[in-house]
């Protein structure tokens, strides 16, 4: 496919993607205060709340003859603790779900857990006076997969940082970690990836809220890329008094290994916001 068609296949199904979601809601209603401000902590890896996120995303074109595809469920489970009156403790934690076809080459098919990746961030529960709210803390590889095609059998562990800063219904900020391996399986390759995300959200007063990301990864033992770039909107709702969020993305691989996945990518999530403790 041309460049040209590629950026007029994007546009239409952007555009595609705005009227059906934002249609669902039937005619445009003024939602509560709060449920706008809740919508909008929500594009706030540090806000303090507890979340579950369930992510779902499909990827394909895998491989020399784009044959692989993969769907992966992400659990994201998000919980805060409050460490004292200056500083909150936000655990971040991925469990993925793996279902993959050839992924690579020839393997087959594949179903089980993946690599579990947690996140510890110490964050001071006030902004600073720009404005700007931050947190610093480990980042932790588990080797949970059940299949070696699923995960690098590796143990890992690195920094991680994330910053934000919002200026009126607008997000702006970037995370990002480095995992170094030090334990695992003496065959598998040794992990020594970065992985740097930013990402911008704006909510209306209706709670919508439209993102842009990149989830950008680079594997500094093969000196390769990955760079999709990921478009979403959201509504926030609720089922009885459970606020809830729904998801629909989709994004681009702006660039990959030979080996890994090419043209669009599909996301939806659907993120349960639970009351504390």
């Amino acid at each position: 496919m041309k460049s040209a068609m590629k950026k007029s296949v994007l546009t239409v199904i952007f555009t595609m993607l705005f009227t059906c979601l934002c249609g669902l809601n039937g005619p445009a209603m003024a939602a509560e205060g709060s449920d706008a401000d809740l919508a909008q902590e929500l594009s706030n890896p540090l806000a303090a709340l507890i979340t579950v996120p369930i992510q779902v995303n499909y990827d394909n074109n895998f491989g020399a003859g784009d044959d692989g595809r993969k769907l992966q469920i992400n659990i994201q489970p998000v919980i805060p603790f409050e460490l004292n009156d200056d500083w909150n403790l936000i655990t971040r934690t991925i469990v993925p779900v793996v279902s993959q076809n050839d992924v690579p080459s020839g393997t087959g098919s594949k179903f089980g857990l993946g690599d579990i990746n947690m996140s510890l961030f110490f964050s001071p529960r006030k902004p600073t006076s720009g404005g700007v709210t931050w947190g610093v803390g480990p980042v932790l590889l588990l080797p949970s997969a059940t299949s070696k095609w699923l995960g690098g059998e590796k143990w890992g562990i690195g920094p991680a940082a994330v910053a934000l800063t919002k200026k009126g219904p607008n997000t702006i900020g970037i995370l990002a970690n480095y995992v170094h391996s030090f334990a695992g399986e003496n065959s598998r390759q040794d992990i020594r990836s970065t992985f740097i995300q930013p990402f911008f959200s704006y909510t209306t007063p209706e709670a919508i809220t439209y993102s842009f990301q990149s989830e950008t990864s680079y594997n500094h033992k093969t000196e390769k890329w990955s760079i999709p770039v990921n478009f979403a909107v959201s509504k926030m709702t609720r089922w009885g008094k459970l606020p809830v969020s729904l998801q629909g993305g989709i994004g681009y691989w702006l660039k990959s290994p030979d080996s890994g996945p090419e043209g669009f990518r599909f996301r939806f999530q659907i993120n349960f916001v639970l009351p504390k403790p």
